[in-house]
């Protein structure tokens, strides 16, 4: 894959995002970084380096929609954008689908009994879709989809980290740009977010990455291009590394079950010290390991005025 590597600023605690353009018969930006002029000047910097400049670029493709990747694709009015169908409510962000974001998390918000002093916090967009470019999609990728101008470069659908989440296997060089499923340093978090549906069923983000991680070691890649970080050429190892890393979370989560309690009880006895600030990223990571128990049959869940208590299941 004739593949160049841009490194853009973010303001988030993650640091610096990377972006990718990939000559082939087409000239394609993987990814757009967040929606500030830093990161603005950090790609046209990058695809100069190349020896392209902004008007070159052919196409746009987005690994998921997170602000961090679906920034600038308004630096491309006149270009194809293309991403998973679900991609393109954040772009147009039309009222319904910003209205019934608010009343998902407002839902889950109280199945998981969150003080109230956390829910303005919480539901706060805090700038997230500003840094989401305005430019729909104009075209969408499916499962198992070639990428318009790259002969055998296939998407994937890999949910958990997004439930827009993409990733693009070269099945002539075995290379894959991965997003955010797969990341060099750390374990990207599976975050709770509304369906591709738009129902109020809440996706069992850790469950859906889990299978994504499988899904991508059994590609066996020889290299994955992160969205953050440097490249991954341990793939596998380092898929069996986070998924024993995620078990042995569990089951410190289940021990906490000797009596039923709720989401957050849970959340603030796992992350004592974090919870407070970042409460949104703690209870995503504590339903994550929930969902993980509930689905090996080690905790059950149980409701009371619509409030739900999980609790071990003991074995007899």
């Amino acid at each position: 894959m004739n593949i160049h590597k841009i490194v853009i600023p973010t303001p988030y605690a993650v640091g610096d995002v990377n972006a990718f353009l990939v000559k082939g018969d087409a000239l394609t930006l993987f990814d757009a970084g967040p929606k500030t002029e830093e990161a603005l000047e950090a790609i046209r910097f990058g695809i100069k380096e190349a020896g392209y400049k902004l008007s070159d670029i052919d196409q746009v493709v987005l690994t998921h929609h997170h602000p961090d990747h679906a920034g600038w694709v308004d630096a491309f009015p006149t270009k194809d954008i293309l991403g998973h169908e679900y991609v393109d409510h954040w772009l147009r962000q039309e009222k319904s689908f910003v209205d019934y974001r608010l009343e998902f998390y407002k839902h889950q918000l109280q199945v998981q009994a969150v003080p109230e002093p956390y829910l303005s916090y919480i539901l706060e967009v805090r700038g997230e879709l500003e840094m989401i470019g305005r430019t729909p999609l104009t075209k969408t990728l499916s499962h198992g989809e070639e990428v318009p101008g790259h002969k055998d470069l296939i998407a994937y659908y890999t949910p958990g980290h997004a439930q827009s989440h993409l990733i693009f296997h070269d099945k002539q060089t075995n290379e894959v740009i991965g997003g955010d499923l797969l990341l060099d340093k750390v374990s990207s978090n599976p975050l709770v977010e509304p369906p591709v549906d738009l129902s109020f069923e809440r996706p069992l983000s850790l469950l859906q990455y889990n299978e994504s991680l499988k899904f991508i070691a059994d590609l066996h890649p020889t290299v994955v291009y992160t969205g953050h970080g440097e490249n991954v050429i341990n793939a596998n190892q380092l898929v069996e590394e986070r998924l024993a890393r995620q078990h042995k979370r569990a089951m410190k989560v289940l021990e906490m079950l000797t009596t039923p309690k709720t989401i957050f009880e849970v959340t603030t006895e796992l992350f004592p010290k974090v919870y407070a600030k970042q409460p949104g990223l703690t209870l995503s990571e504590t339903l994550g390991q929930l969902d993980y128990l509930v689905d090996r049959q080690l905790a059950t869940i149980k409701k009371h005025d619509s409030i739900e208590y999980y609790q071990k299941i003991e074995l007899s």
